[in-house]
């Protein structure tokens, strides 16, 4: 029994909370209200957006100037990441205290078991209800729990009617819950997907179930036959409890604008790498190994690892891996977010030894570290240096 338990509106929620805790007069989330961009500048996109200015049609990611045309007294707060990693942090712990088995997938939301906690309550609603109560009165702000036999399943049910409800969606009761949904409500069905299956005459969830898999694998390849999958409730994919222990350092940014060249996306990478590098150096490690994930307009997520040539936290090690990842995964589709994350961590103060063919392959990457550099206008004129001097590390 798999529970998903996402915060309702999470950015709009957290600040929220701290505004009224400050003393603001009102609460955001009964308002027309954003978090995002910069109130007199109107530059910047709408990162969370309360019930109220949905009503405005304001939607999450469209630019700020947009949102203000569409409601002049709307009132928009810019986001403090700093302050939502520690409300993430503190809702993690406290969940914990439920069932230490959770995989946290993102800032706001994550799966936990049912079974470590089965004594102490009478059914998996019983417990759902007491995590949503408790959350609700230990912080303020509110979550949905998804409770169902298969995590897509639990994920499905926990963006049902919102904030601070308690769904189930066992995989009996796909037919009458999920099926007659609208396509674009399936998980991980993004807009370019949903609007091919449209254009197929698949409009509802069930319609897609009921279809042929291999017609589907037709339209939209392997990203079309997992769309089936989910939607006839099947997914074998199991919890995965995460250590609170460092195991990885790493950054993403979502992307104000679709990139569609690799010259667009390496100065976002390196910017990443720049980012990685700095914590790394800050909490006194190296990596073996980097990993460069891509998520594309229409929301499906690919990544791709690799061991690096020698364990570094240094900027073009972390940068010229990252690339030449980046090369053999992007499939030439517009990109929505880019993300680099470092694993298999050492202590700088751990020997380390670099063999002749570690040191030959890293002489042989040069030629490819001078074309990305070029690629980079700003340091066009010294690439060369730079590269000659990494080579001879």
């Amino acid at each position: 029994m798999i529970f998903h338990i996402d915060v309702n509106s999470a950015f709009l929620s957290w600040t929220a909370v701290k505004l009224l805790k400050e003393g603001y007069p009102q609460d955001i989330r009964q308002i027309p209200a954003i978090v995002g961009g910069d109130s007199t500048t109107r530059h910047g996109i709408v990162v969370a957006k309360s019930i109220p200015a949905k009503k405005y049609g304001i939607e999450t990611a469209e630019p700020v100037a947009s949102a203000m045309r569409k409601c002049p007294n709307l009132v928009m707060v810019p986001p403090e990441h700093k302050y939502y990693s520690q409300q993430s942090r503190m809702l993690m712990d406290y969940l914990r205290t439920f069932c230490p088995v959770i995989e946290q997938v993102s800032i706001d939301e994550c799966y936990m078991l049912y079974d470590p906690m089965k004594d102490r309550f009478a059914s998996p609603e019983e417990a759902a209800y007491a995590i949503k109560d408790g959350v609700r009165e230990k912080f303020g702000f509110t979550v949905n729990v998804g409770i169902s036999d298969r995590k897509v399943l639990a994920k499905m049910a926990s963006d049902f009617e919102k904030p601070d409800k308690v769904h189930t969606l066992y995989a009996s009761e796909i037919y009458e819950k999920m099926w007659p949904l609208p396509i674009r409500d399936l998980f991980m069905c993004g807009k370019s997907a949903a609007k091919k299956l449209s254009q197929m005459g698949i409009r509802t969830i069930g319609d897609l179930a009921q279809t042929d898999r291999s017609i589907v694998e037709s339209w939209l390849k392997s990203h079309g036959g997992m769309l089936w999958e989910f939607a006839n409730g099947i997914d074998e994919s199991t919890v995965h409890p995460v250590r609170e222990e460092v195991k990885g350092v790493g950054n993403s940014t979502t992307l104000e604008r679709d990139v569609t060249t690799a010259e667009a996306a390496y100065p976002i990478l390196k910017d990443l790498c720049q980012s990685v590098s700095a914590r790394l150096k800050k909490k006194d490690f190296r990596a073996n190994s980097i990993c460069v994930e891509i998520k594309y307009a229409d929301f499906h997520s690919v990544s791709h690892q690799k061991g690096m040539y020698f364990a570094s936290n240094e900027v073009d090690d972390l940068w010229h891996d990252s690339v030449e990842l980046f090369d053999e995964l992007w499939n030439g589709e517009p990109i929505r977010l880019l993300g680099v994350r470092t694993t298999k961590l050492e202590h700088m103060d751990e020997p380390q030894q670099m063999n002749i063919f570690e040191f030959q392959k890293q002489l042989e990457s040069n030629e490819r570290s001078r074309k990305l550099e070029d690629a980079m206008r700003q340091i066009n004129d010294k690439y060369g240096k730079d590269t000659i001097r990494r080579g001879s590390k």
